[in-house]
């Protein structure tokens, strides 16, 4: 994954108020943490954090920070938290982790799913997309933008795991067993055949018929009795 630059302000003053005022001017609040580095108030412009979004297939990215009003050299970062509002959808907060270039990291990456299956074209059956992202450590520089998965050759029955792929640069914390894609059989509901309706509406009409000559005994034994009174 290459690094995206970044230039952001480093943050004196910190607070809901100060946060407020910067969303307003159309500046994000931010943070820099990490084992190698003491936490660090940014804020960046925000039109510049929603295109680099918006080109990334991941919010989890790997950015070179410079610091614009302190004169340092450029940051490793990885942008590891974004904070939404959950009606306008704004950004409201964003959290870097402070990395080497040498050390390796745990980041998910999504799974782009490429192909259609032949058990779903030519058999009728249902793709299940089980993992959407996976679990990978790396080094920053070998962590992919996207896990490519090829489900062209896939049968009703056949799935993909964790363990088929072959990704040498990058190892899985996903366990291996998982189940990232399967096709499975297609959900058919049982109709009623045309023999079973006839059969249905003959013995309807056996019913009628006997329910028809209980009613006829039945008048007829009342007439019987009618008479016996004369």
């Amino acid at each position: 994954m290459k690094a995206i630059p970044l230039t952001v302000t480093e943050r004196t003053k910190t607070g809901k108020g100060v946060a407020r005022k910067l969303r307003a001017a159309g500046r994000v609040p931010g943070v820099m943490y990490g084992e190698s580095t003491r936490p660090q108030a940014l804020d960046l412009v925000e039109r510049e954090l929603t295109a680099i979004l918006r080109k990334s297939t991941s919010e989890q990215i790997i950015v070179d920070l410079t610091v614009g009003n302190g004169g340092s050299e450029p940051q490793m970062a990885l942008l590891r938290d974004i904070q939404h509002d959950p009606l306008t959808g704004d950004i409201l907060h964003v959290d870097f982790l402070h990395i080497s270039a040498t050390k390796p990291i745990v980041v998910t990456v999504p799974v782009n799913i490429i192909g259609v299956p032949t058990g779903v074209k030519d058999r009728g059956g249902i793709l299940q997309h089980v993992f959407r992202e996976l679990e990978v450590e790396s080094l920053p520089a070998d962590i992919p933008d996207k896990i490519d998965v090829d489900v062209n050759h896939l049968d009703v029955g056949d799935a993909i795991h964790v363990s088929d792929l072959d990704m040498p640069q990058v190892t899985f914390v996903t366990a291996p067993e998982r189940t990232i894609v399967s096709v499975v059989p297609p959900t058919v509901m049982r109709e009623p055949t045309e023999v079973e309706g006839e059969e249905g509406e003959a013995e309807g009409e056996a019913a009628e018929g006997a329910e028809g000559e209980g009613a006829e005994g039945a008048d007829e034994g009342e007439a019987s009795e009618e008479k016996k009174e004369e």
